[in-house]
């Protein structure tokens, strides 16, 4: 079907499920797959045509982890009306006021806060039955990604056997510290651009949570590393922190993890965490711009690379990795494209 085809189509069942025929769609966001969203107004309501072809994003996952976090109480899309086959759903709009751009210095520990009170009602309320785990095979194939589209395909570096001795022993610590950890429903991308500021007046003040498909049974720390330590804004180490700490303080109030975890033990947990997103990220926003056509994420590679430096240099088993990093890529700019291969 091409593209003019499935716009048809959308619009085609929009219309029917609404009984208007007067209806237009308008483009809401594009997802980092082939999933995207499309706005309509009706009876004085705004609503979101989500079009996600089910051969490449099948919604049914989607679907049924909606009702898991609706049902702890945390605010997901409400929705009205489905095709299935055909990969349609007419569900709530959010609004447009992303975290993002309403993040400041005067709103982040009022906007942080109500997102992990909302992170932490999702580890303590979902549960994990029926997700898929985020278990070593899965942390590795993520890891994987980096080497061939980071320094492969955008540095031009073919790692070799020391460099990938290198590689493979950090990449066991940061699994091994994955798995040594309590196991909840992770998110997998709790960040300032799937959390959306509702108006006071919801029925449910927590923030608007989007992009949940991909949920897993993960490590504790995963989905809080994803928030404090976001791949699109960065906060001072101490601040991001002392939010971290706040946050043991509550897992441990609720009984998600020993009243022994030390602080020092749970800093680690969330730093190497954290550090195992931004490897994969790295080969995920160079895999974006060049596979999929998806060109912004360049720009936020610098961001992203600082964090793998800072925090792998932090640890001396893992400061083999940032020096063999940067010495590949720290001087490069990293938001320019390779010319193709």
């Amino acid at each position: 079907m091409t593209t003019a085809d499935r716009a048809a189509d959308r619009l085609a069942w929009l219309r029917r499920t609404l009984g208007d025929d007067s209806l237009t769609l308008e483009s809401a966001s594009a997802d980092a797959s082939f999933r995207s969203y499309w706005r309509t107004h009706h009876d004085g309501r705004s609503w979101i045509v989500m079009d996600s072809p089910p051969a490449q994003e099948d919604p049914a996952p989607w679907l049924a982890l909606g009702k898991r976090l609706a049902a702890a109480g945390l605010h997901v899309p409400e929705v009205r009306a489905t095709d299935l086959e055909r990969g349609f759903l007419l569900i709530e709009d959010l609004g447009t006021r992303m975290y993002l751009p309403e993040l400041s210095e005067a709103s982040v520990d009022r906007l942080y806060g109500d997102a992990l009170a909302a992170l932490l009602r999702m580890q303590s309320t979902c549960g994990i039955e029926g997700l898929a785990p985020y278990d070593r095979a899965f942390l590795a194939r993520e890891l994987a990604i980096m080497p061939e589209w980071f320094l492969g395909r955008h540095i031009g570096v073919a790692p070799d056997a020391d460099e990938q001795a290198t590689m493979d022993d950090a990449f066991a610590v940061l699994l091994d510290n994955a798995l040594a950890q309590p196991v909840v429903f992770v998110h997998r991308d709790f960040h300032s651009r799937n959390l959306l500021v509702i108006d006071d007046a919801a029925p449910l003040r927590s923030p608007g949570i989007i992009d949940f498909q991909g949920a897993l049974a993960g490590p504790i720390t995963y989905d809080l590393a994803s928030l404090l330590r976001d791949c699109y804004i960065t906060w001072p180490r101490e601040r991001v922190e002392a939010w971290a700490e706040g946050y043991r303080a509550q897992l441990r109030q609720t009984g998600l993890i020993d009243e022994a975890l030390d602080a020092a033990t749970f800093l680690r947990w969330f730093d190497l965490t954290g550090l195992q997103r931004h490897i994969k990220v790295l080969g995920i926003f160079c895999r974006l711009h060049y596979r999929d056509g998806k060109h912004g994420y360049l720009a936020d590679l610098p961001r992203v690379f600082d964090y793998v430096i800072d925090v792998a240099a932090g640890y001396p088993e893992l400061e083999p990795l940032a020096d063999l990093l940067a010495r590949h890529a720290g001087e490069r700019d990293l938001t320019r494209a390779v010319a193709a291969a």
